[in-house]
């Protein structure tokens, strides 16, 4: 597996392509974006922010580094590697996005995974500066900036393939950076998601649908499949990472707080829906 830069990127302001000069991106209109000395870019210009510090907070991604890094995730990890190399050509050139990266664990995870003679450019995305300085920290060999998935910074009909993992999909911007044949592969909480740690933080759990997602426009549903099994936690540092990484941190009640708060073990059932969807088009 080889690693190379990300060239596709495009200037968030007027969408032309930006090229790398010394410590900058740059495009032909003259709108610089410095590189972090972290080593990630921003390119989220500031009217298009909806709040001063967007996106998940620096102890929340300090949190999900731990969490991940224990291997909690791992078989998820396993089977979005699995669902994207699937009939990839073994000598490929991959133009890859993490729409939504957090610190980076998948990207880091599916770059491992590339085969030995493919050849991977990697670029995730988020909206939290500090989820993008976590990621670029862990892997400076690929490409980290800060962005937002309603305005991918990223040139039209350029990448292989998009993830969005627990993220917001944004399906028009997808559509319009994927080349034809490009996969999404997308994977969202199922109804028995955290269930039993949902049931001590929440007064009564609401019906979860569980339907099947029909193709976005612009897409064919390949593949879907379900992730299930049984995960033990132990130590309340742990389960405290666990909700600190999700939303339920913001939702549940000072009292559901304290009650998860108070517990020393639990076993979690993991129920996620991956989902892999083909940019109608010419395949891969």
């Amino acid at each position: 597996m080889t690693v190379t830069a990300f060239s596709a990127l495009a200037c968030p302001l007027d969408g032309q392509p930006l090229q790398r000069s010394a410590g900058s991106w740059r495009c032909a209109a003259g709108h610089s974006y410095d590189i972090a000395s972290q080593g990630y870019t921003h390119l989220l210009p500031v009217q298009h922010k909806r709040s001063r510090d967007p996106g998940d907070s620096k102890e929340m991604v300090a949190a999900r580094r731990r969490f991940l890094q224990a291997g909690h995730y791992e078989s998820i990890a396993t089977a979005v590697n699995h669902a994207f190399f699937n009939k990839i050509d073994a000598k490929a050139a991959l133009n890859l996005l993490d729409a939504g990266c957090g610190e980076g664990y998948y990207l880091r995870q599916l770059a491992a995974a590339t085969g030995a003679a493919q050849t991977v450019a990697g670029l995730g995305l988020d909206i939290s500066k500090w989820a993008v300085q976590s990621a670029a920290k862990q892997a400076p060999q690929l490409n980290w900036v800060v962005g937002s998935n309603a305005r991918l910074p990223v040139l039209p009909n350029t990448l292989d393939g998009v993830l969005c993992l627990f993220g917001f999909p944004v399906y028009g911007e997808f559509a319009r950076v994927l080349k034809g044949g490009g996969r999404l592969i997308q994977v969202d909480a199922g109804p028995e998601h955290l269930r039993q740690l949902r049931e001590i933080i929440y007064p009564a759990l609401k019906a979860e649908r569980c339907g099947p997602l029909a193709p976005p426009p612009g897409f064919d549903l390949a593949h879907s499949e379900t992730i299930s099994y049984e995960l033990p936690i132990a130590g309340q540092s742990e389960i405290a990472d666990l909700l600190a990484m999700t939303p339920h941190l913001y939702k549940a009640t000072a009292e559901g707080k304290a009650r998860a708060a108070a517990l020393t073990a639990i076993t979690l059932t993991v129920d996620v829906r991956l989902q892999t969807f083909l940019r109608t088009g010419t395949a891969l």
